[in-house]
């Protein structure tokens, strides 16, 4: 296998873009990354690509040029974008090609997302009781992990007002507004514990990455970020995720806690390597869960790390240095690339106000969705 660089870099806002369809806002960054990268749209030999909502991804060809190229589309849930970029990093690795772009976008309508039982092998019976509304589950599962491990409603409370604080310094994030504690706490109740200002909402955008070869990036000049690991995990027996119909009595494993392990083993490295991390914050208490899963920190010792404020831009380990899903919406389709677009940018020192101190070399990145589902990308300078 050979080492897999990312060479280029582009992003459309998230949030909302009246007049322009997911698909253009997907071209849009695509655009931006092979800018960035010094390349065309002629040049790239693959494509991966994929949309919740949108359409379908191979389509962008008709925006970008007919080139004959081989383009795979992806749907794999909050993990679209991420699965995305494992494609195109094997495509590469294996020595099949030198250069190649995973895109994600998505623009998903207003309100709630509208999963239907069916689409996930699941009982008319769980719709009903009203479970495919995602914010009552992540509740419910939420309120199980404090009662056990000892969160308080502070640490959501202190998870969502830093994401709004780090979003001001990110031009593609949608709520760039700081929001103090107690208005995050005091606000209007969505589902026990978790208020409006905890809850990320659907949104659009997209995002771009152009990976190359070593020997493609040193021609380029840009064999600064190279992917040390990617990967992803379905859930394992007794896992307790998204559109679970049940719960075991004794709990198994999860997704995430199979992908971080396999990244970590992948790029030969810990969780005390990790200079920053992007972490699925679809509410408050996912990144506070996900903290532990990813192996940063032991069950319960979040309330420390939040209290010291260890997951701030300048603590030990920041986390969600853009505002995370909380600030910047989820396109589904482009959330996980968000991510690892974040750490590129960080890794090359371009973060602005945002930027992480010290001069980071690695970052992590980790993507979770229904039906349990999770991906994992380590990325070093």
């Amino acid at each position: 296998m050979q080492d897999v660089y990312i060479v280029g870099i582009g992003i459309h806002p998230f949030g909302r873009t009246d007049g322009v369809s997911g698909l253009q806002q997907g071209a849009n960054a695509a655009r931006a990354a092979m800018a960035d990268a010094g390349l065309e749209w002629p040049n790239m030999q693959f494509g991966f690509g994929g949309s919740d909502s949108a359409g379908n991804a191979d389509t962008i060809v008709n925006e970008l040029g007919l080139t004959g190229l081989p383009f795979i589309n992806v749907k794999n849930g909050c993990a679209t974008g991420g699965s995305a970029l494992i494609g195109s990093w094997q495509a590469i690795a294996s020595g099949a090609h030198d250069v190649g772009i995973a895109i994600g976008f998505d623009k998903h309508p207003r309100g709630a997302f509208n999963a239907l039982p069916t689409e996930y092998s699941l009982p008319e019976w769980y719709g009903e009781a009203g479970f495919m509304v995602t914010t009552q589950f992540f509740a419910m599962k939420l309120q199980r992990y404090m009662a056990l491990h000892g969160i308080t409603a502070t640490s959501l409370g202190r998870v969502a007002e830093k994401a709004f604080r780090n979003a001001v310094h990110a031009a593609h994030a949608w709520r760039r507004s700081p929001v103090d504690i107690d208005t995050i706490l005091n606000a209007q109740m969505i589902s026990d514990p978790l208020t409006k200002y905890m809850f990320c909402s659907p949104a659009e955008g997209g995002v771009a990455l152009v990976l190359a070869s070593a020997k493609k990036a040193r021609e380029l000049g840009r064999d600064q970020v190279r992917i040390k690991a990617a990967v992803v995990r379905t859930r394992p027996p007794g896992s307790f995720e998204v559109f679970a119909p049940c719960m075991d009595i004794k709990r198994g494993g999860a997704p995430t806690l199979l992908a971080s392990k396999a990244a970590f083993e992948m790029a030969g490295i810990g969780p005390q390597d990790i200079d920053l991390a992007q972490l699925q914050d679809t509410e408050s208490g996912a990144e506070i869960m996900h903290m532990a899963e990813n192996g940063f920190c032991a069950d319960g010792d979040q309330e420390e790390w939040l209290a010291n404020g260890w997951t701030n831009i300048d603590g030990r380990l920041p986390v969600n240095t853009d505002g995370g899903c909380l600030a910047c919406g989820e396109p589904i389709g482009a959330s996980g690339l968000r991510q690892v677009y974040e750490n590129a940018l960080q890794l090359r020192g371009l973060g602005g106000g945002r930027q992480v101190p010290g001069d980071p070399r690695t970052a992590y990145s980790h993507v979770y969705g229904a039906p349990g589902i999770s991906g994992v990308t380590i990325l070093e300078r």
